[in-house]
């Protein structure tokens, strides 16, 4: 419920509505919240290798642009191009109304414009030129999944900002880090993205070596 409702604040910060987010429900001391559903490193890689076998990666790379750089997915549409004086490549940014106003450098992004020759305007685009909406990633990410061997259930494109979130907090340990890269005003959300499974509990515990 408490990732439901993270995904529903996330909707509400990206049109600058906070008085619209949602409080996380809280957990009782002996709960243990499960990553059953989540995608993981492995499945995520199965989906992107998937969609480059078929012979199209331009949408991978807009599932990648999310779970590498904890873009949501609604924003994929206010990717740019931004051309560069004295500067051999252009770069991309994401610039979004509210949190990411001032707009993010995405080298990753960079990478993909420079290899398809994109110098100006918005970097993803569907097949009649229109940017690419949220529904078109998830219907293709959808049909990946017998090719790539990942349960439809868990391919929703808000399982790529946990992804994301977990992977990043895994690394650096920096929480306010995270939030202020995922543009969550309030580190409770965040903390939702990173929450341990109860079996992940019990391998830190046995690595301490201190049960009898």
């Amino acid at each position: 419920v408490n990732a439901m409702l993270a995904a529903v604040n996330d909707c509400q910060e990206s049109i600058d509505n906070v008085a619209g987010k949602a409080k996380p429900l809280s957990t009782s001391a002996g709960a243990s919240p499960t990553l059953a559903g989540e995608l993981t490193r492995a499945e995520y890689f199965r989906l992107l290798n998937a969609r480059s076998a078929a012979g199209n990666q331009a949408h991978p790379t807009a599932a990648g642009s999310a779970c590498s750089t904890g873009t949501r997915v609604s924003e994929l549409q206010f990717i740019t191009q931004k051309p560069s004086a004295g500067i051999r490549h252009p770069f991309a940014v994401r610039q979004v109304p509210g949190n990411f106003a001032a707009g993010r450098t995405l080298p990753p992004v960079d990478r993909w414009c420079q290899k398809h020759r994109i110098h100006a305007g918005p970097v993803f685009l569907s097949r009649v030129g229109k940017p690419l909406s949220r529904v078109t990633v998830w219907k293709l990410l959808k049909a990946l999944c017998e090719r790539a061997n990942v349960a439809g259930k868990k391919v929703f494109l808000h399982n790529l900002r946990h992804l994301f979130a977990r992977t990043f907090y895994n690394l650096e340990k920096n929480i306010s880090k995270l939030a202020d890269l995922l543009g969550h005003s309030s580190i409770e959300t965040t903390r939702i993205y990173i929450m341990e499974s109860g079996a992940e509990h019990e391998r830190l515990l046995n690595k301490m070596h201190l049960l009898l």
